[in-house]
């Protein structure tokens, strides 16, 4: 007995708990990606360890919430190692670094104004005190909304034409509320208060700048319109669309020009419906030959559509209600707009890019910038088809965890971040980083090690550019 004591004494326990390249479902850590989460292992080598997972983690500021959960001041990496070393906090977070407090300190707080440079499908967010930029993101809005509504769309209404014929119509009795959006757009707009609020959680926003336009898209189409010539568009006079597209295209087949001698024109969708609508830009006149030889893909068409306005149409509905929302939640509000944005911009000679638009709508000049900022993109959250290819009757066999890993969950490979994008049954996966510069489509999930597990918004540190 007293040989068995003196070895479990002799036996080291400050060893650090770093994952070896087992089974990473052994290894797998729910709490890595956790917003209000703490570290089960947060001793100060553990900790650290599980942040940096081998490889050189760079960061300019550290994110620290109290005992409460609520936003301090950020602090120096510096700092931030000198307290895990006492035990004095804990991790919450890898991406961006995040520490909480165990125990209870001074919560002194500056001012801090952040500004939103609200878009489409780009937004910019700088936060900035009076000395210092403390947070830059750079957020990707998600691009297949409309693509994936259309298809539901379709799949229910099969659905209700197969099983549910028997039921009558109760589309008479529908009504949309007062400040109803399209699915899209109110998607892209609940984005906005989303990342919001969790830059919320990492700082303690004093003011909210915001940038709002209201653009005339006629005025853009036709720059000397005036007055009631607003009233007279390129469609009056005619009976819809179709009749407006053949008149403007000379009733001749665009592709052919003629030389088919088929006098039956069809109007064409130069990207589909889904997508494209109805609008004449996304229309051109074919001849029924080459209508039928496009539709079966023998024919590539050379014709370039017209730009569309979704970005500006978005902007013109949201404005006011991106600010009302934020004032509803307690938030000191107030907006600028475009021109006064890009006159700052000019005199402070910064390039043309959505965060520095954030940092001189947050009112910045001479505050000493990030040298990283955090690049996020926006993913579905359900992401697993239950059949292969678009019209296919195969089941797709892939489970949502293959070898303790699903898509979108960060993981290290060769001292580099990627983000499983692709997954197989052998165990190869499909690795890609969220700049796109780095694509590695076939990678044995032994040579993984899992960092973060995926979710709505993926997170990537980076230069700022």
């Amino acid at each position: 007995m007293q040989k068995l004591q003196a070895k479990l004494k002799n036996t080291p326990r400050d060893i650090p708990h770093v994952s070896r390249t087992v089974n990473p479902g052994l290894n797998r850590d729910e709490n890595l990606s956790g917003l209000d989460k703490v570290l089960a292992c947060n001793n100060s080598d553990a900790a650290l360890t599980v942040a940096h997972a081998g490889q050189n983690l760079r960061v300019s500021v550290v994110y620290v919430q109290n005992r409460r959960g609520d936003a301090l001041m950020p602090t120096s990496p510096r700092k931030a190692k000198r307290l895990l070393k006492k035990g004095s906090a804990v991790v919450i977070r890898r991406t961006p670094f995040s520490i909480k407090l165990t125990t209870a300190t001074g919560e002194t707080k500056q001012s801090i104004t952040l500004g939103i440079d609200s878009g489409y499908n780009k937004i910019g967010i700088s936060a900035i005190t009076e000395e210092k930029e403390l947070c830059a993101i750079d957020l990707s809005l998600r691009t297949d909304l409309v693509k994936l509504n259309s298809e539901r769309k379709t799949y229910r209404r099969n659905r209700r034409g197969r099983k549910t014929w028997y039921r009558e119509s109760r589309f008479n009795n529908r009504k949309k509320a007062k400040n109803w959006l399209a699915p899209s757009i109110q998607n892209k707009f609940d984005s906005h208060i989303k990342i919001v609020n969790k830059v919320k959680k990492l700082i303690p926003i004093s003011k909210i700048n915001i940038e709002i336009a209201a653009f005339d898209i006629q005025k853009i189409k036709t720059p000397e319109i005036f007055g009631v010539d607003y009233r007279l568009g390129v469609q009056k006079n005619f009976w819809n669309v179709r009749e407006y597209v053949l008149y403007r295209d000379g009733h001749c087949c665009q592709h052919c020009k003629g030389k088919s001698k088929n006098r039956i024109l069809e109007v064409h969708h130069i990207l589909s419906r889904q997508t494209g609508g109805d609008r004449p830009g996304n229309l051109a006149t074919l001849c029924s030959s080459c209508h039928e030889k496009v539709s079966k893909g023998k024919v590539v068409l050379s014709i370039t559509r017209q730009n569309g306005f979704k970005a500006e149409t978005f902007m013109t509905m949201v404005r006011w209600m991106l600010i009302y929302r934020l004032r509803v939640a307690g938030d000191l509000v107030s907006h600028t707009y475009g021109y006064v944005t890009k006159s700052k911009r000019i005199e402070l000679g910064l390039i043309k890019s959505h965060v520095n638009d954030a940092f001189v709508i947050a009112g910045g000049t001479n505050q000493t910038r990030l040298q990283y900022q955090c690049f996020v993109k926006q993913v579905r959250k359900c992401n697993r088809k239950l059949y292969k290819g678009d019209r296919s009757h195969i089941k797709n066999t892939a489970k949502r965890f293959i070898h303790g890993f699903k898509r979108f969950d960060k993981v290290l490979w060769e001292g580099s971040e990627f983000f499983v994008f692709g997954r197989r049954v052998s165990g190869y996966f499909h690795l890609r980083s969220l700049d796109g510069l780095q694509n590695k489509p076939s990678v044995h999930w032994c040579k993984l090690k899992l960092l973060e597990t995926g979710g709505t918004f993926l997170i990537q540190m980076g230069r700022v550019k």
